[in-house]
């Protein structure tokens, strides 16, 4: 680092520190992809590289999707929730929406793919390490409390040590 600015090019010379491999829900099987963690000293590079999630015909209406970190550990659910366990934004300080720890820009869909890289100083990688990350089917609205106004959880992934 020069003039304490990071050196972005040397992120990707390490092995990231944690994944978590996405898969979309009964109603969305062709949802899968894997968000990386990689720690630094100023923060966390979340990398998510996600693929299969629903398009649309109209160019004004290109899809987005929110994109959390969740405090449950699992990515089960029921009828009603398919990854009810996977519970609300991941929140320790109790801050309001859009600045719970959890919270994280929306992934912009081009033709069903979408690849996010955005580094956050509001959690480390331990402290997510067992937790889950959700897909929602609309994009955040970054008022609405608890959660955006995110719609439904389409997709999750539980976050695990790299090795």
């Amino acid at each position: 680092m020069k003039n304490n600015i990071p050196n972005f090019a040397s992120l990707f010379r390490q092995a990231p520190k944690a994944v978590a491999r996405v898969k979309g829900s009964d109603e969305y099987p062709e949802i899968g992809g894997n968000v990386w963690f990689y720690q630094f000293n100023y923060g966390v590079l979340v990398v998510a590289d996600i693929m299969g999630l629903p398009t649309s015909n109209f160019f004004c209406k290109n899809p987005i999707y929110a994109f959390h970190i969740h405090e449950g550990d699992s990515c089960m659910g029921n009828e009603e929730d398919p990854f009810a366990d996977a519970k609300m934004h991941y929140n320790p300080e109790n801050c309001s929406h859009p600045y719970h720890a959890g919270d994280l820009p929306p992934l912009f869909s081009a033709n069903g793919f979408a690849f996010l890289a955005v580094l956050v100083n509001r959690f480390t990688i331990d402290e997510v390490i067992g937790r889950t990350v959700i897909i929602h089917s609309s994009v955040d609205d970054f008022v609405t409390q608890p959660s955006g106004n995110a719609g439904t959880k389409i997709a999750c992934g539980k976050i695990v040590a790299f090795s």
